[in-house]
């Protein structure tokens, strides 16, 4: 599958965890990368400071869908889907509260 012109979904709902070029601190979910330009496309694609995540998406129907709105929805769930367990808050016996 190619990738769907003016979409740049892969480029929004997901998180990256890890500082890459132009994002020191990463891309929370949901956040536009720097690096999507006004037609929605990778400004990286291609260049060796491409995220790895970036570079090992492939677009398939199954996260792409049927529109970017659809891409958009899939991917926000499957950010979901893969955040880590929350800490669970254990107390001790005999504490208050």
């Amino acid at each position: 599958m190619e990738c769907r012109e003016y979409c740049g979904a892969c480029c929004v709902a997901p998180s990256i965890s890890r500082p890459y070029h132009g994002m020191p601190e990463g891309k929370a979910a949901g956040q536009r990368c720097v690096h999507l330009d006004a037609s929605l496309r990778c400004e990286l694609f291609g260049d060796p400071r491409r995220p790895k995540f970036c570079s090992t998406f492939k677009a398939e129907p199954g996260v792409c869908g049927e529109s970017r709105d659809h891409a958009l929805r899939i991917l926000a769930e499957l950010e979901l889907f893969t955040l880590p367990p929350a800490p669970i808050s254990v107390k001790s016996p005999g504490a208050n509260g």
